[in-house]
Formats: C-alpha cells, sequence, structure tokens
C-alpha cells in the first residue's frame, strides 16, 4: 500500500484559521463570567443586569431619619429588623406597603444609614444596601449568586414592587425569596415598597377567584408572594395634624425664616391644591418655600 502524501503547509494553515474562527463564534455566544464586584468601593449599590453590575452610589439619596415624622412605629421596627440582621441575627424580609408619599422607600434608606452609623460606631462593618429596578427582578437569581459568597451583609431593595395581569416574575421572586432549592442567603434581606398590600393588583385577584375550578387555590397562589415578607409595614394617609408636623419639621431643620401661622396657613393650602397630605406634599411645600425664601436646603 502506497504511503499517503503529507499535508501540505496550506492545509495546516487553513484548519488553524477554520479552528479560530470556531472559537470566535462560541466566544461570542457564551458571555464571559461576571466580574467579582468591589464591595469596599461604597456602602450603596444599584443593579444592572446587563454585564451583571453593581454600579457604586457614591452619595445616596436621602432623607435624615429625624424628618420622617408620624412613622414612629413604623421607623422602630424596621430600625430593629434591620439592625440584628447587620449583627447576623434572626431578621425578616419587610414589605412596606400603602399609601404614596408617606416615606416607605425614605425609612428604607434612612434606616440603612442609622443601622450604619451604630455599627460604625462599634468599629464594626457597614451593611450595604443594594438597590434593583423593578424591572430586573427576573435577574434577581444572578444577582443573589455574585451576594452569597461575599463576606458582606447585603440589605436588597426594591422601590414601587407590584406585579401587572400578565406578569410572571412575581413566581421567580418567590422562589428566591423562600420557595427554591438555594433560597435567599443567609447574608441578604429583601426589603419592598409597594402601594399594593399583596404586590397584585385586585382586579387580577378577583379575575382569578371567578374564573378558577378552585378559587381559593387560585387565590391563594397570588397572595402567597406577599407571604414571603415576614415584616409587613402599613403607611396610611396622614392627618392634618401630622402633616403640620412634617411641615414644621422640615423648617425647623432647615432654618427657614417664616411665621408659624404664615407656615400653617401657605402649607395647607398647598396640600388642598395636590388633593392629597402627605410627607412628599410636605417637601413639595418646603423646597417651594426655601425657594421662594432664597435659602439653600442644605444636607
Amino acid at each position: 500500500m502506497a504511503d499517503m502524501p503529507a499535508p501540505a503547509p496550506a492545509d495546516f494553515a487553513l484548519l488553524a484559521a477554520r479552528l479560530d474562527a470556531l472559537v470566535a463564534l462560541v466566544a461570542r455566544a457564551v458571555p464571559p463570567a461576571p466580574a467579582l464586584p468591589d464591595f469596599d468601593a461604597a456602602d450603596a449599590f444599584v443593579w444592572q443586569p446587563v454585564g451583571a453590575v453593581l454600579q457604586p452610589v457614591r452619595r445616596v439619596a436621602r432623607v435624615e431619619m429625624i424628618l420622617l415624622q408620624g412613622i414612629d412605629r413604623a421607623r422602630d421596627i424596621l430600625i430593629d429588623n434591620t439592625e440584628r440582621f447587620a449583627r447576623g441575627l434572626p431578621a425578616n424580609n419587610a414589605l412596606l406597603w400603602g399609601a404614596r408619599g408617606m416615606g416607605k422607600s425614605s425609612l428604607v434608606k434612612a434606616a440603612h444609614a442609622t443601622v450604619n452609623r451604630r455599627l460604625a460606631a462599634q468599629a464594626l462593618g457597614p451593611l450595604k444596601l443594594v438597590e434593583i429596578h423593578r424591572e430586573d427582578i427576573e435577574s434577581l437569581p444572578v444577582l443573589m449568586g455574585l451576594l452569597r459568597d461575599s463576606a458582606h451583609r447585603f440589605l436588597l431593595f426594591c422601590d414601587d414592587l407590584s406585579f401587572d395581569a400578565d406578569d410572571t416574575s412575581y413566581k421567580s421572586l418567590k422562589a428566591v425569596l423562600e420557595g427554591g432549592i438555594e433560597g435567599r442567603p443567609a447574608n441578604v434581606v429583601f426589603y419592598a415598597t409597594s402601594n399594593r398590600r399583596h404586590l397584585l393588583p385586585r382586579d387580577m385577584m378577583e379575575n382569578e377567584r371567578s374564573t378558577a375550578i378552585n378559587p381559593g387555590e387560585a387565590v391563594e397562589e397570588k397572595v402567597s408572594l406577599s407571604d414571603r415578607f415576614g415584616l409587613w409595614l402599613g403607611f396610611h394617609k396622614c392627618s392634618q395634624d401630622d402633616y403640620l408636623a412634617m411641615v414644621r419639621g422640615y423648617a425647623r431643620h432647615f432654618n427657614l425664616a417664616i411665621e408659624d401661622e404664615t407656615l400653617v396657613r401657605d402649607s395647607l393650602e398647598w396640600a388642598t391644591t395636590r388633593g392629597a397630605r402627605s410627607g412628599r406634599t410636605a417637601w413639595q411645600y418646603i423646597q417651594d418655600l426655601a425657594g421662594r425664601l432664597g435659602a439653600r436646603l442644605e444636607d
């Protein structure tokens, strides 16, 4: 049998070129593993699912705890729960629900700052705040994977969390919080704010009740998401006295030169034109007042 001719150098070059092209295709199809975040870069981060990036936040937009009026009970409960978690003790996921503009998200951020000041006074490491946007909830398992193996403890925060009738991402949240095989990492606690107590629209739940073979089971499936939050804190529309206490507290804190009688009259008129009394309305009035007085609202 005659010997087979040796491959020509050109054949090797062609094979190498094809292998290089195949490797390039695979590299484009399989994204690289996300880089480990630098958790020492800041005490607060915003989750960006594209590229699996935790963007450091150098300065958190927050209101000082002393300025949050009319929510004393919710304040004390949330601070206690947050501090216990930060110290490695058992703590619950928290759902802050209720009337808009009553300080739900402000309380979460203020509680984070308050607890970190207490930890710093005892030379303990800070609690990290990570915000995830509502539209990125489906990427929550990826985020949990990045946080799970860190030595830090994390307060994972989602503002204005709710789900529409055709949205099924709430099932992913349920599994991540409590129901999955891995479950919530021991170094992560989840806080959410919502205008809805059960996070789902009422008409969605009523439709399930009217069309399901077993209405009770169908509704149970929907409300079981909020059951993943062991701590529920309700926020309700404030009274006129609470509203005025908020306005006076802001004016006093920022040293705004205005007579109390004028402050009361103007702030009530401001609330009437907006059809609501709330912490947000009080803050908006104070911003308008400070602008008219030529005063700066320094932190």
